[in-house]
């Protein structure tokens, strides 16, 4: 729990998922992670605010498709 919000780790085909607003139904965002360390440090460290910390890739979710800028050239 961050906050009041449920947040995890889920495997996807190529990256390891930190998921954001866990629920029965879904999840309502994640950032993608190339390597699981990345994104468990991220979630562990994270205060869920802004976005959470380390090289996530990608941010998607109903209406969100971001790529980090940090990793931008």
């Amino acid at each position: 729990m961050i906050d009041d919000t449920v947040c995890g780790l889920r495997r996807f085909n190529f990256t390891v998922g930190l998921v954001v607003g866990l629920s029965f139904e879904g999840y309502e965002r994640r950032y993608c992670y190339e390597h699981a360390r990345d994104a468990l440090a991220a979630l562990v460290a994270w205060d869920g605010r802004e976005h959470p910390g380390g090289p996530w890739i990608k941010c998607k979710g109903a209406g969100v498709d971001l790529l980090n800028p940090a990793l931008q050239v």
